[in-house]
């Protein structure tokens, strides 16, 4: 097994709003082929991912492997909800950054 990093191995790796109250992660992989290890290993899950964004488990309502888009949905519950007091990112656009460092198994 060789470890990836997604930046090189995904063609999108994005956040958003899905609500007020969540945030979504999209990665949508440059091939069906890699897209299919990725799967096949479970190499986005919810123990690498709550860890990467230091949250708990139970803070992740879905994670989705998408096989039509080639993609993986991950939605979590926001920490701070949009256009709250203290929160810095009202769109989530800007959450995805860990995500492009993240290292994955196949």
């Amino acid at each position: 097994m060789a470890k990836h990093k997604l930046i090189d191995i995904a063609s999108v790796i994005r956040s958003k709003n899905s609500g007020p109250y969540e945030l979504t992660f999209d990665v949508i992989f440059k091939d069906f082929e890699t897209y299919g290890k990725v799967k096949a290993a479970n190499a986005i899950n919810k123990d690498n991912f709550s860890e990467l964004y230091g949250i708990d488990k139970s803070d992740i309502l879905h994670l989705v492997y998408f096989d039509p888009a080639k993609a993986v949905k991950v939605t979590i519950c926001r920490p701070i909800p949009s256009g709250a007091l203290g929160e810095t990112d009202v769109y989530g656009a800007q959450q995805h950054a860990p995500l492009m460092g993240l290292e994955v198994e196949f």
